[in-house]
């Protein structure tokens, strides 16, 4: 193994480490500033469940690459920073700090929308943005007109996808690491080891997470959410992940057709889920920001699973969607392979509304 995949590995293992050292001091320290996340007619959870795990994210995924730096160019095998990269820290940073402010005061959800859109517009800023659709729908090259604008939606969309999928313990968690291992992978094949090593880092602490948030027990005060912190952060670099992998460059990536489709993919099931609950409030007339109980963890759960089971089902449509999507790369264009996960994912919403209705009716008949 080369130097750079060591590093991955021990990055890894840092942020794990780094994680089991920072969540139970942020539980402390949310007990002796009784900051919890209060149960409430919308909410999964039954008990108050502190909500800043978020917080560790960034401090031990920097802890974990900054070592990897110090080893790395120690071996005269150097990584750079460029201004992508720089743009990318300030952007996340921001988006960071928005959500520990909301998760401890509390924000009005426009005033995170803004700082979420200001944030978002650095990319492009620094010509980093959507310059290809690689043939889907026809499109293929976008002008920086409408490749900026479009970044900037792409990434918002991403973010608040995340945050809505953060309904049930472990599955935005889950979903992340399925994805950020995805693009390990991806930008790993690309020679792009930076972003590999970064991402792995997100990765450790991630794990560190799930272990308190969905084997953690109350009682002992050793149960956490992320909160926005956490989810408005992992959702940002997920999009910004996406914008980088899907744009062409050719001095950066060689070209090959899982440029626009895969990154679409890794996010597929929380992508496919916030359109589908945007248009099913907008047909009830009802705002397409109002928070309720309609995302897919909230249909399984109504159709008779506990949430570790909702966790289990979910993840397993998200490699699913996967595995599908690239054998289906190999014998159709991308267009039809989003056609066909839209189809899928409506056939699955109409099953899971079968099961829901039987339940419902048996539940009427005691």
């Amino acid at each position: 193994m080369n130097v750079y995949i060591y590093s991955i590995i021990v990055v890894f293992v840092i942020s794990v480490a780094c994680g089991f050292v920072f969540i139970p001091a942020i539980l402390n320290f949310c007990k002796a500033k009784n900051l919890y996340d209060m149960p409430n007619a919308r909410k999964v959870h039954k008990d108050a469940v502190p909500r800043l795990g978020g917080v560790a994210f960034m401090p031990s995924m920097s802890i974990a690459f900054a070592v990897a730096l110090l080893v790395i160019n120690s071996t005269q095998e150097l990584i750079s920073i460029n201004v992508w990269s720089l743009f990318f820290l300030i952007s996340i940073l921001i988006i960071y700090a928005t959500g520990i402010v909301d998760d401890v005061l509390g924000l009005p959800a426009h005033v995170k929308f803004i700082v979420q859109v200001v944030a978002a517009c650095m990319l492009p800023l620094a010509n980093l943005y959507l310059n290809d659709f690689y043939g889907f729908m026809g499109i293929h090259g976008i002008p920086y007109s409408i490749g900026f604008p479009l970044t900037v939606l792409v990434i918002v969309f991403i973010d608040n996808a995340i945050n809505l999928i953060d309904g049930i313990d472990g599955l935005a968690a889950s979903l992340s690491i399925l994805a950020f291992c995805g693009f390990i992978y991806m930008f790993a094949l690309q020679g792009i080891w930076s972003y590999a090593i970064m991402i792995s880092g997100l990765v450790g602490v991630l794990v560190s997470f799930l272990y308190f948030n969905v084997f953690g027990d109350v009682s002992k005060n050793r149960k956490i959410f992320m909160g926005d912190a956490g989810s408005l952060t992992l959702g940002f670099i997920l999009g910004v992940l996406c914008v980088k992998y899907s744009m062409y460059n050719e001095h950066v990536m060689f070209r090959h057709a899982f440029d626009f489709i895969m990154p679409y993919t890794l996010l597929i099931v929380p992508v496919l889920d916030a359109v589908r609950v945007s248009l099913v409030r907008m047909f009830h007339g009802v705002s397409p920001f109002k928070a309720d109980k309609r995302h897919i963890h909230h249909k399984f759960i109504r159709a008779g699973l506990s949430q570790h089971q909702a966790l289990l089902c979910i993840v397993a449509v998200a490699v699913a969607y996967i595995v599908l999507n690239c054998l289906l790369l190999k014998v159709v264009d991308n267009t039809l392979v989003v056609v066909a996960d839209v189809v899928l994912y409506v056939i699955l919403n109409l099953v899971l509304n079968v099961f829901i209705r039987r339940k419902e009716l048996a539940a009427a008949k005691l």
